[in-house]
């Protein structure tokens, strides 16, 4: 796991990710799900390029089932953009570097 990649959890979803004084970006997925394994390194680059602008965080929907649900998350992964603790964008699916960029872009 990249260093600038904050796991969150049901627990400190709200503390990391909701109150969080910049945009947040937080990818939902699990360990079985191949496209999340295959959309890692990509997120894990973003949080580089990204870092001290936008939040990255990653939310195992295994482990921690309530946050998914709340947002009514169906497939993984997905990654939904948080600003000032509302979603301003959500993407699902393993999409390219460069559509994420584009949305995080949007954001800031």
């Amino acid at each position: 796991m990249a260093g600038n990649v904050l796991q969150v959890t049901d627990d400190t979803f709200e503390a990391e990710v909701l109150k969080s004084d910049k945009p947040a970006l937080v990818d939902f997925w699990a360990s079985w799900c191949g496209p999340c394994r295959a959309i890692a390194p990509v997120v894990e680059e973003l949080a580089e390029e990204f870092a001290g602008q936008v939040k990255v965080a990653k939310l195992n929907v295994d482990e921690s089932p309530n946050t998914p649900g709340q947002y009514g998350i169906r497939a993984i992964p997905t990654l939904i953009m948080f600003k000032n603790g509302e979603v301003v964008d959500q993407i699902t699916g393993a999409v390219s570097k460069s559509h994420l960029e584009e949305a995080l872009k949007k954001i800031l």
